[in-house]
């Protein structure tokens, strides 16, 4: 279900959707493989942020993400770090 009112709702669905369904086919465990590497390579630490918006990208990367060094109030801020690290992620 999208939620209207959050920005990047629909990516951050899409994501958790596609991430899920990589997770729970047997047969894409390479794919899988190959994917966390690179999601590791370019997201790094910031992985943190976009767990928060697509929960199963957890999954993929394998370990607890914490955030905890991590938080950040300002909107602004936030919202360009998750448009870059969107980015990333479709890079």
């Amino acid at each position: 279900q999208l939620q209207q009112g959050k920005p990047f709702s629909a990516l951050a669905s899409a994501f958790n959707e596609y991430f899920r369904m990589l997770i729970q086919n047997s047969e894409l465990q390479t794919t899988r493989e190959v994917i966390a590497s690179k999601l590791k390579s370019s997201l790094g630490r910031d992985a943190y942020y976009l767990i928060k918006i697509i929960p199963s990208l957890n999954d993929i990367l394998g370990s607890e993400q914490s955030g905890d060094t991590f938080y950040d109030n300002d909107c602004v801020d936030a919202r360009r770090r998750l448009q870059y690290l969107l980015f990333q992620v479709v890079e």
